[in-house]
């Protein structure tokens, strides 16, 4: 299951206000650094402008052209050694609601493959090795060596086949 922090607001939807969650002008650091790195064919120079905003990318990660970080909480993003990030993956670490907002880090393990177009929700944790097939909705936690894949994402392999 996720492991997320549940923030419940009263009124109007959390999203309207979040400039109260979350600093504006760093929002906006984090947006234009985010933003850049998605053209950027420089796996070092994404890698090491991901840190400054406070990711923990471990050595040898490559992040495909395209991808989108979390802009409001990239600090909750870890990457282990040696993972392939696709093109055009989104990994969140928040998520608005009608009523509440939610935060949750996000633990990608190391060697692990995540195929392009694949959206992870915040609070997941990724086990080393594992796989993620393409076009696939990531909302809860992946065991370790597991080959997933699907909207959302269920065990595509069993270990052994």
């Amino acid at each position: 299951m996720r492991s997320v922090e549940v923030f419940k607001t009263s009124g109007r939807n959390p999203m309207r206000s979040w400039y109260k969650i979350k600093n504006p002008l760093r929002v906006a650091l984090n947006f234009i650094v985010i933003y850049t790195c998605r053209f950027l064919p420089s796996l070092a120079l994404k890698n090491f402008l991901y840190r400054l905003l406070g990711m923990k990318v471990g050595k040898d990660v490559s992040v495909g052209l395209m991808a989108m970080f979390d802009i409001f909480f990239p600090e909750l993003i870890e990457i282990g050694d040696n993972a392939v990030i696709g093109y055009n993956a989104t990994i969140l670490a928040h998520e608005y609601l009608v009523s509440e907002w939610r935060k949750g880090r996000v633990k990608i393990g190391a060697n692990v493959m995540i195929g392009s177009n694949t959206t992870i929700l915040p609070g997941v944790a990724i086990g080393d090795g594992a796989v993620i097939s393409a076009c696939s909705l990531v909302n809860k936690d992946v065991e370790a060596g597991a080959f997933m894949g699907g909207v959302p994402a269920r065990k595509l392999k069993s270990d052994g086949a």
